[in-house]
């Protein structure tokens, strides 16, 4: 579990025992709690179980009816799991999938004193989030403004002891799509590219020479890799003399018609 935890990148979550108990040195956050969960459920078998009201399950030959104890899970709108926990010094906590209009939420409420309050709080931070954010196609804008820049500055690209002087780029793969902003900051929103403007060959394809900023404000929303397309190798001796007797022939020419 501390493996899967260091590869998810979780930095305040740590494992002790398999059963949740309280324990000194077994601990998450919130935060990271959402990110477990957004991982665990592109698991088919385990949204499935998470998402199951009740079923009957058997044990010996004996039939039993068992009922999920998600309070949320078919009362409000768009829940689809996750799961409710308690301990002593955890307090009442519940972790909720919701999903509505193709878009998903991950909303989890620790430390209630009941189980009223982690209900009430759930769904007042489910509402919320669902009322005052809206989703941004963010790959379009980055599109957008990519292919301006390109147009106006890949010209003023230089490759130093380059075969090639010039290079074509490219976008890395965007993380996301689309990101939810706050209605009311979507204004806010705003493209920064940066990029060399000056390369040293050797280059390698999906080399990084740049980044683009979705800002919103001084915060990043998220960001992207600028690369190139393709290698560019140095310059050897024989390029340089072919170079030489090239412009020295042009120099010759462009002598000879003056005359």
């Amino acid at each position: 579990m501390n493996k899967k935890a260091e590869e998810l990148g979780l930095k305040n979550t740590h494992f002790v025992t398999p059963h949740g108990l309280d324990q000194e040195e077994h601990y998450t956050t919130a935060y990271e709690l959402a990110l477990i969960t957004d991982y665990a459920l592109n698991n088919k078998k385990f949204s499935q179980i998470v998402n199951t009201k009740q079923t009957t399950i058997h044990i010996n030959g004996y039939s039993k009816e068992i009922a999920n104890t998600n309070e949320l899970l078919g009362n409000l709108n768009g829940v689809d799991g996750v799961k409710t926990g308690f301990t002593n010094n955890a307090g009442r906590c519940l972790v909720t999938s919701t999903t509505r209009n193709g878009h998903k939420i991950i909303c989890v409420v620790l430390g209630a004193d009941t189980k009223k309050i982690r209900t009430t709080d759930s769904v007042k931070l489910i509402e919320y989030a669902f009322s005052n954010y809206e989703y941004i196609n963010i790959k379009e804008k980055i599109n957008e403004q990519f292919e301006k820049w390109e147009k106006e500055n890949l010209k003023n690209i230089e490759v130093i002891k380059g075969k090639s002087e010039t290079t074509q780029i490219k976008l890395d793969n965007l993380q996301f799509d689309e990101v939810p902003i706050n209605k009311n900051k979507i204004k806010d929103i705003k493209v920064e590219i940066i990029c060399k403007n000056a390369l040293q060959a050797p280059l390698q394809e999906n080399d990084i020479i740049g980044e683009i900023r979705v800002m919103q404000k001084e915060e990043i929303l998220t960001t992207v890799n600028i690369l190139l397309k393709e290698k560019v190798e140095r310059k050897n001796v024989i390029n340089y003399i072919h170079q030489f007797i090239t412009n020295y022939s042009n120099y010759l020419e462009q002598a000879i018609q003056a005359k």
